[in-house]
């Protein structure tokens, strides 16, 4: 499984090595069992014909003789001037003979192969050789560490009657042939080595030319980006795959661009329409209560009412709240609008969250640290609106909950600063998720909904991120993480 994952270039370097290893051996093993077959084949047809030149002259012997030819004169017959002697020097091989039975008849006195002899020949050979077609049985067995190819074939009279058995035990020397093949292995070896030294950089530098403008490729469309200027590829001396595969990417970059353009354009026409309904909504609700307040002031006004002082005071205070409704309208607005300058301010993140819970009254909002120094750049004004708004949401999410409780907690995550804002509060309806970041979205019966907008906005400007977990009825967990 690990190999699926290794990069195409490693994977031409690894396949180029094993192709030539894999060839390599299987050369050599072709090479070791050519010579085994070679060498059994020599042997037994260097067998083959020793015995046909030995039946011939005991053929020869048989025929000069002036004994008569059985089964029972042929020790006589052989003996007669050592003729089995001679034969077997001769020939350089023991010879035995047999009568029908498998009992020794004669032997010569080569006592070289004397741990082959036997004086009796096995059932099972006799078996063999009595159902052999040939009437000829070869028998392959390894003897002090020497390895014979024994022969047992029938030996005729002059009318072709079996008058006994010939039994040849064959030496297999492979002494010498084994030295030539050690000789070839060992030259092979060294050709071998020097083409494995010699693939493994041809390999090297292949891959490497074949990969690297699939690498420039890849880098590219790593880097590629939707909200930034894109560049091009240019190669020259690759294939018509990569050059097709470039165009295809230069294509597409075009593409990009021209969408982003018409994405980007949209999208901020659409944002501000719909900033604007929003704002102009929100200005309209005061308007209306102050404009039904000056009417009817215009109706009952009467300078010589006793209560006169009283009603203006409360006009002018009806008033007043409605401006400061419309003022923190257009401060809102302001604020989403604008974006934060990074101050690079070196902040106790712990110290700063910790202020800013200040503010908050409720007993049933805890705060814990995992250490009492954490250290990271941010612009402490916003830091402290970040976990306002995040508290203000999880306060607003505990109404009518028996037992309220609001946890917030900072801990290092690796090389984050982590803020987790936790309440037992109602949660987040699974339709609502998806829109919890959009600036015109709320649940409430007020506001703008654009304070987790606004949230989200500082923390990636910070390099951060926000992200939420919540179930419906059990509460909502708010992770806030920026670099330290």
């Amino acid at each position: 499984m690990r190999l699926i994952k290794l990069s195409l270039r490693n994977r031409i370097f690894i396949s180029m090595i094993l192709l030539v290893l894999g060839a390599s051996i299987l050369i050599v093993g072709v090479t070791v069992y050519q010579y085994k077959q070679e060498s059994e084949a020599y042997h037994r047809e260097r067998l083959e014909r020793k015995e046909q030149a030995i039946r011939e002259n005991i053929k020869f012997v048989l025929a000069s003789t002036t004994h008569v030819v059985n089964t029972q004169n042929l020790p006589v017959i052989m003996k007669d001037r050592q003729k089995i002697h001679e034969i077997s020097q001769v020939h350089d091989m023991q010879l035995n003979i047999y009568d029908l039975s498998g009992k020794l008849l004669i032997q010569s006195n080569e006592s070289f192969f004397r741990d082959t002899s036997n004086d009796q020949i096995p059932p099972q050979v006799l078996k063999e050789l009595e159902s052999s077609s040939r009437k000829r049985y070869l028998r392959r067995s390894e003897v002090n560490g020497q390895v014979f190819q024994s022969s047992y074939s029938y030996l005729n009279d002059n009318q072709f009657k079996p008058l006994a058995i010939l039994y040849l035990p064959y030496l297999q020397d492979d002494e010498l042939l084994q030295k030539d093949l050690n000789d070839f292995l060992m030259k092979m070896a060294e050709v071998y080595l020097f083409m494995l030294v010699l693939a493994i950089l041809l390999s090297y530098f292949l891959s490497k030319y074949i990969t690297k403008s699939l690498k420039m490729v890849s880098e590219k469309i790593v880097e590629t980006r939707l909200d930034k200027k894109n560049q091009k590829i240019e190669i020259e001396n690759a294939s018509e795959e990569i050059y097709t595969l470039v165009a295809a990417y230069n294509s597409m970059i075009d593409d990009l661009e021209e969408s982003a353009v018409k994405l980007a354009t949209g999208e901020r026409e659409q944002a501000w329409r719909e900033m604007a309904k929003q704002v102009a909504h929100e200005i309209k609700n005061p308007l209306t209560p102050m404009r039904l307040s000056v009417q009817s002031f215009q109706r009952n006004f009467d300078p010589n009412d006793p209560e006169i002082k009283m009603k203006v005071e409360e006009y002018s205070n009806t008033l007043i709240h409605q401006i400061d409704t419309m003022s923190a309208i257009a401060s809102a607005f302001s604020n989403f609008a604008k974006m934060p300058a990074q101050q690079n301010e070196i902040l106790n993140v712990p110290k700063i969250v910790k202020l800013a819970l200040d503010i908050f009254n409720e007993e049933y909002i805890i705060f814990s640290t995992e250490k009492e120094e954490i250290l990271a750049k941010f612009d402490r004004t916003q830091l402290i609106r970040v976990v306002t708004n995040l508290v203000k949401n999880a306060t607003q999410a505990l109404q009518d909950i028996p037992d309220p409780k609001i946890l917030v907690r900072v801990e290092e995550v690796e090389d984050m600063v982590s803020i987790t804002v936790s309440d037992n509060g109602v949660g987040i309806a699974e339709e609502n998720k998806e829109k919890v970041f959009e600036p015109k979205f709320t649940t409430k019966s007020s506001g703008m909904g654009l304070g987790l907008a606004m949230v989200k906005n500082l923390v990636e400007t910070y390099g951060g991120s926000i992200t939420f977990t919540s179930k419906r009825n059990k509460g909502t967990i708010f992770t806030v993480k920026f670099p330290k």
